[in-house]
Parts: structure tokens; sequence; C-alpha cells
């Protein structure tokens, strides 16, 4: 119904012309619902706190395949409509929001990191994780500077590869024990070397180890928010604080979960204890993700050169409008 008001409202001739629609004008209050009924949408989708619930128990209970999908495609979509949408159609309804914005994406990084913390099920583990993720996403998209911006953009690609990757592999190790919750889980090191080994490197890219794609993504964010001219500087350190005890707690939880899975000596005690590492087929998938990770952590410029040019028409429109 938004999109259709937006095509209808104050033109003759009604048109889906995206580059028409970004220079017509609404009246303030108009903008406001619009980006209200947008943002609700977008928010479910990407998922922004509180509208985040469906995630984790839809991770909890899916087939790994469809996690990837939705980790690493799916989310997205929210995040681009933010972009698309609310940030490039309605300029002055997203100046309105972004500050408040700011604040839910830096609450909602401690609160899912906080979260997944406390989980047993490795899947809803990564999910949180996810939503935690999402939160940098937000915040740049709400710094309204183009570091923060572009930030923003890497981090949407990076986390489509860490995410899914984790989720593979969390389905991989699934596949050898049936085994999904933690407790249960334990000294799968010396029988699974190569499920190991995937799993550390992609875990320390989502934590954002220097040298990969995660790290680049959410230092550009920092900066983002410190170059924007829109906020003063006081917000500014106390959401930087934040955003910097979230990035703690994320080693925590996910080297928490290769500590439970890979060591320890419970498995053990199982008879008959023989489990098939990863094969040919499984490998070819990991690096195939984890490549693209390590690309753009040693050379982000590639991303860069393909979005900066967007990023400064979409902040040119939004300032000089």
């Amino acid at each position: 119904m938004g999109a259709l008001g937006i095509v209808l409202y104050g033109s003759n001739e009604p048109t889906f012309n995206f580059a028409t629609l970004v220079n017509q004008s609404y009246p303030l209050a108009l903008e406001i619902l619009f980006y209200i009924g947008f943002f609700i949408a977008f928010a479910v989708k990407l998922p922004i706190i509180p509208l985040h619930t469906w995630l984790p128990d839809t991770h909890g209970e899916a087939h790994y395949s469809t996690c990837m999908l939705l980790a690493g495609i799916l989310l997205k979509m929210g995040a681009y409509g933010l972009i698309r949408i609310n940030m490039e159609l309605l300029p002055h309804a997203h100046s309105l929001f972004s500050s408040w914005l700011i604040i839910v994406g830096a609450i909602q990084i401690i609160y899912a990191a906080s979260t997944s913390f406390g989980q047993q099920n490795k899947k809803k583990k990564i999910a949180y994780s996810s939503v935690s993720h999402m939160g940098f996403i937000l915040i740049g998209i709400c710094s309204i500077s183009d570091l923060g911006l572009n930030g923003a953009i890497v981090q949407i690609i990076s986390h489509g590869f860490i995410g899914a990757a984790l989720f593979f592999l969390a389905g991989t190790s699934y596949d050898r024990i049936r085994l999904v919750y933690l407790d249960e889980m334990g000294g799968m090191a010396t029988s699974l070397p190569k499920i190991l080994t995937m799993f550390s490197i992609l875990s320390l890219a989502s934590l954002a180890l220097p040298g990969m794609s995660g790290f680049f993504a959410e230092l550009v964010v920092f900066f983002g928010i410190i170059t924007g001219q829109k906020y003063l500087l006081i917000p500014k350190i106390l959401v930087i604080v934040i955003m910097a005890v979230g990035m703690i707690l994320t080693p925590i939880y996910l080297l928490s979960m290769l500590r439970q899975m890979f060591y320890g000596y419970k498995l053990f005690n199982v008879p008959n204890f023989s489990f098939f590492d990863s094969g040919p087929r499984e490998l070819f998938v990991s690096i195939s993700m984890l490549l693209p990770v390590i690309a753009i952590g040693i050379y982000p410029d590639f991303v860069f050169s393909l979005s900066v040019d967007k990023v400064e028409a979409i902040l040119s429109n939004y300032f000089y409008r």
C-alpha cells in the first residue's frame, strides 16, 4: 500500500520509475507515514528488535540449507530496502528517525550478543549473532555519512558470506553427530579436524578478525559515526562505546561455541566413536564462501568501487534535495 501511495501521489501519470520517484516531493506528514510503513516491513526482514523474534526460532528448526539462504540472502533484502526506499526515497523522514534508530541499533548489538551467549542450540546461537551484526548495518545506514553507508554495504556482503558459511558448517557437523545442543557436544576436534579448521576460521571472521571482511566493515561503520556531521560528539562517543562492548562480547559467545563443540572429552565416551570428516564437496563449498571474506578483508577497495558512486548520489540527494 505504501509503494502504491508513492506511485500514485501527485502525478497525473503514475510511474514505477525509481529515478522519477526520487525527485518527487511529498508533504512531511505523508512521508513520515510512508516511512513508518516501509520501515516496519524491512525491520521484520532485517530483522530489527523487537521484530526479530521469528528469526532464532526459524533458524533453530529449519534445515541448514534454508538457514544459509536466509542468512546469506534474504535478510539482506531488509537492509537493501532501508537504503533504497527509506533512505533514498524518503530522506526528510529518515533524517527525523535516524538518531532514534542508531539507539535501537546500539541496543540491538548488545542485546543480541548477550542473548547469543546463553543459547545452547548452536543454530540459535549463530542466529542471534546475525541479529547482533545487523545492528552495525542499521547504525551505518543511519549515520548519514559516506563512510557509514559504505561500511553498512560491506557488512551486508560480508555477513552474507560469513553467516551462510557458519550455518553450512553447523549443518555438516550435525550430519556427523546428529546433535544440535552444545551441552551435549564435545571432543570433535580429533575426529573432524577439517570441520574444526573451517569453523574456527569463519568464527574468527565473524568476530571481526583483522584481515577479514567483517573487521573492515565494522571499522568503517565506526569511522562513519565519528565523521558524520549530523550528530554531536558526546552521543557519537556513547554509541561507539556500546558498539565496542558488542565487539568484545562477540568472541566470548563464538569461542565458547567452538570450545563446547570441539574440545573436552564428552563424545569420546560414545561407543564406536568414529566420524567422517568433510569431503571434497563440503570443503569446496566452505572455501568458496571463505575466499571472498579474505579477499574483501585484504582488498576492500573492490567493494567500495562498486558502491561509492551510488552512495554519493544517495547522500547528495539526501542533503541537497
